[in-house]
């Protein structure tokens, strides 16, 4: 019996120093999101939407929440593609392409919304470690034995573009809470935006210390004839090009005799 008991014993004194860190380990909360749309199709006159995000925490700490340390980044990323950026220099009076850089599996837009300034919820280490925001995404050049500061040059001449565009952005005060559990995130579809599967994702910090990342997808598609003339490019590349040869030939021949002078 004393045998048995001092075995016993034994077993619980090697198990009871893995608890603590067991229970640091495992972390309560979480997130989920669900966009107020999976699909947005795109018309002629498609002038832009706002995409709302709706989100909720489970097992929040009703203390924390309370005195609003939980905070939400949420980041609309559209599909990659391949970008070439170009550098004009001025060569004989005229200003002509010099210089190009391709870069590769760019996000054709970036959106980013966040309930208050980024400093106050994580540090720069923070935010590049988890590849979090537009300065942080990681710019793949397609001939890697590049000089580096033309690179780095570049893939600033890139973000000023896209922002430009509007097509990348970032929105403070973009994400509420509604209660202590509950959100909403508003992020802005620019006009130009790119169809193809955009990837909405959700991070979830807890006193500046991320927690929890969830992601949700959302499709952009064209409709009406823009879809079926996209699709038809696409299935008959060979049809449509002569199509769009031979239009452009009696576009030129009929303007020639409209506005001919006799």
């Amino acid at each position: 019996m004393r045998a048995r008991f001092l075995a016993a014993a034994t077993s619980l004194l090697l198990l009871l120093p893995a608890l603590p860190v067991r229970a640091q380990d495992e972390i309560p909360e979480n997130i989920q999101i669900g966009l107020s749309t999976d699909q947005v199709s795109i018309t002629s006159d498609f002038s832009g939407a706002e995409l709302t995000i709706f989100g909720a925490l489970d097992n929040a700490d009703p203390l924390v929440a309370r005195q609003g340390r939980y905070d939400v980044v949420v980041v609309l990323e559209g599909p990659p593609r391949a970008v070439t950026v170009r550098k004009k220099t001025r060569v004989l009076g005229m200003w002509i392409n010099t210089e190009s850089v391709i870069f590769r599996d760019v996000p054709e837009s970036y959106s980013m919304a966040l309930t208050r300034a980024p400093q106050d919820i994580s540090t720069p280490d923070g935010y590049k470690r988890l590849a979090l925001g537009a300065e942080n995404l990681h710019f793949q050049p397609l001939k890697a034995d590049g000089d580096p500061k033309t690179i780095e040059e570049f893939t600033e001449a890139l973000l000023q573009r896209k922002e430009a565009l509007g097509l990348y952005s970032t929105q403070t005060g973009g994400v509420r809470f509604l209660s202590q559990s509950l959100f909403r995130a508003s992020l802005k579809l620019a006009p130009n935006v790119a169809v193809g599967t955009h990837r909405a994702r959700a991070y979830l910090f807890r006193n500046s210390v991320f927690l929890r990342e969830t992601s949700a997808q959302l499709t952009i598609r064209k409709a009406g004839l823009e879809q079926r003339l996209y699709e038809f490019a696409h299935q008959n590349s060979l049809i449509y090009g002569i199509a769009a040869v031979l239009i452009a030939i009696i576009t030129g021949w009929l303007g020639r005799i409209i506005f001919r002078k006799d």
